[in-house]
């Protein structure tokens, strides 16, 4: 089993999944962020080590990959979160998580879609 990402390794791994494969010099471009060139190397080298990413090293600049999905690697990240910050409770993380009024109308549809699909298999 693959450990869970970091902070910084989910950000990378973030890019690479809506836009794989890419360079280093791309991830790093695409966050944008304060993080020097070779931090987001040497990151990603270990996310490589960690089995997180696939390197394709036939080329002078090597493509990267995510080694993970996301959709599997977000359950383990929110199900440890579950534990560790709500007793167990995904009611009151959802329920913590729409209270800041960062959802969408779109989303806020979506989650009463999922709700009542729920309901629907609990019947």
């Amino acid at each position: 089993m693959k450990p869970l990402p970091t902070d910084a390794e989910l950000q990378i791994l973030q890019v690479l999944w809506k836009r794989a494969p890419l360079t280093v010099r791309e991830v790093f471009e695409a966050l944008g962020n304060s993080a020097g060139y070779t931090t987001v190397l040497k990151t990603m080298q270990i996310m490589a080590e960690k089995g997180l990413v696939t390197r394709d090293e036939s080329n002078r600049s090597h493509l990267y990959r995510p080694a993970v999905q996301a959709a599997p690697t977000e359950r383990k990240l929110i199900s440890e979160l579950v534990d560790k910050a709500f007793e167990g409770s995904a009611a009151r993380l959802a329920m913590r998580a729409l209270s800041t009024g960062r959802a969408s109308r779109e989303e806020l549809a979506e989650v009463r879609r999922l709700l009542e699909t729920l309901e629907e298999q609990d019947s």
